[in-house]
């Protein structure tokens, strides 16, 4: 039994200042209160406490080259998605089972350390570098789930559902990792996927097609029809122009509006950027009850585009973040460009809005929070509730623009003015994961991923 007074916790209806909360021994909360329980001794945190930053959609092989695609030769033609895309295939040919839970670990550890406590892992590395499947099918999946519980963070694998190399295309060579080539196939690694999560207290799963170029339009129609109706579903859609016009040519209708007009589409769903869309799939999308997955540090980076975020907030949108690729790991950051994006284009600063309170950070907060634990099939929306875990993310009371703000200014400050150096800490089932701004395994994570990284040499 864990048991901490925290200088103010975050509530949807605002802070409890000062906030007493007890844990058991797995780290649910077992009281919550801004009065002490006689007869117990707290640990006192000069911090305020915050839910812990919900991460929906990460590549964890990705963060191998997190950066190392800035670099480009003197004179070389234009680079975009597509090429960078090249880049990644060869990455992806490079890595074993060990190697990947090695960057996974150290990947899901630096989450941990600005602030995520789950993660919802959209994984499509299935095979081994010649492509044929291991004789466990969730070899990789294994190793991710294994590499959050080193890392101390939870996890909603995702297998992904990849069969084609384009709209009408077989799969290219250098895209023979992240292979099934039929419904079938996908759905026995959905299967080993299961046993995988059913055996681990920190992980489940959820149900996901790459993308409408990666699975053939009858295919995803089929295996959509059959989805287990409590699992969240994530699918990439209309990332890429190119990809938009694709889907006119092969298709003959925008992506979001074929999926719209060919499933039925509901709040299972979660559209992975999205960032292309016509007002009609922008009301259908909203009116379906689906959320969107904006991951705005990697869609800045390969030159996505911006979300039509104030349209789809004004028909009541719901929308989470991720980090895609790693290029940005702190959530407030996402939240940023997120915001400025839209300040920058529409020429207004109140872009996240909360009518009830006329607050963007708390606003922001509240979107990435609830629909963030959607994707992860986490129905919950309160914050912090007797019989739910304690997962938080405190930062610094003493740190200097938070030390002299009133409550009422404190989460804008933490929001819009703080970086990773004014976290305290994070803490996971009741129990610091991060503290000081330092992982308690981080010696034999970042050991583990020094060997691996200089093993492929790609940095």
């Amino acid at each position: 039994m864990r048991n901490y007074c925290f200088k103010a916790l975050l509530q949807k209806d605002g802070w409890l200042s000062p906030a007493y909360v007890s844990t058991d021994d797995v780290g649910l909360i077992t009281y919550i209160g801004s009065i002490p329980q006689q007869s117990i001794k707290y640990n006192n945190v000069d911090g305020y406490a915050i839910p812990g930053f919900q991460n929906a959609h990460s590549h964890a092989f990705q963060y191998a080259m997190a950066g190392i695609a800035e670099v480009h030769q003197p004179g070389a033609v234009a680079d975009d998605f597509w090429s960078w895309r090249e880049a990644m295939y060869k990455v992806a040919l490079t890595i074993s089972p060990d190697q990947l839970e090695s960057i996974a670990a150290m990947l899901y550890a630096e989450m941990v350390r600005h602030g995520y406590t789950h993660v919802a892992e959209f994984h499509y590395l299935h095979h081994d570098k010649n492509g044929r499947p291991y004789a466990n099918l969730a070899e990789h999946g294994e190793r991710l789930v294994a590499a959050a519980h080193t890392a101390g963070i939870k996890i909603t694998l995702i297998p992904m559902f990849y069969q084609k190399g384009g709209f009408g295309m077989e799969p290219q060579k250098h895209q023979r990792r992240f292979i099934s080539p039929t419904i079938d196939a996908y759905n026995k690694l959905l299967e080993a996927t299961n046993s995988v999560v059913s055996a681990s207290s920190h992980a489940n799963y959820g149900f996901g097609i790459h993308s409408l170029r990666a699975v053939a339009p009858e295919d995803i129609i089929s295996s959509l029809a059959e989805i287990d109706p409590s699992l969240p579903v994530h699918i990439h859609i209309s990332e890429q122009l190119k990809e938009v016009e694709d889907a006119l040519d092969y298709l003959g209708k925008r992506p979001v509006q074929w999926l719209l007009d060919s499933v039925a589409v509901n709040e299972q769903y979660h559209l992975v950027h999205a960032t292309h869309l016509g007002k009609r799939e922008i009301e259908g999308i909203t009116q379906s009850g689906a959320h969107v997955v904006l991951c705005p540090s990697t869609e800045g980076n390969l030159g996505d585009g911006i979300f039509p975020l104030t349209t789809f907030q004004e028909l009541g949108g719901k929308w989470s973040i991720g980090t895609d690729s790693h290029v940005g790991l702190n959530p407030l950051e996402e939240l940023r460009i997120l915001d400025y994006g839209q300040r920058l284009t529409t020429h207004h600063r109140n872009i996240f809005t909360n009518a009830k309170q006329g607050d963007s950070a708390s606003y922001a907060i509240e979107q990435s929070l609830v629909s963030g634990r959607a994707a992860m099939s986490n129905p919950v929306t309160g914050y912090f509730e007797k019989g739910q875990p304690l997962d938080a993310v405190v930062y610094d009371a003493g740190s200097p623009l938070i030390a002299t703000s009133n409550l009422k200014n404190v989460l804008p400050t933490i929001v819009y003015s703080s970086d990773s150096g004014h976290c305290m800490g994070t803490i996971c089932n009741g129990k610091w994961i991060v503290k000081n701004n330092r992982h308690f395994k981080a010696e034999s994570i970042v050991a583990s991923f020094d060997r691996a990284i200089k093993a492929i040499a790609i940095r």
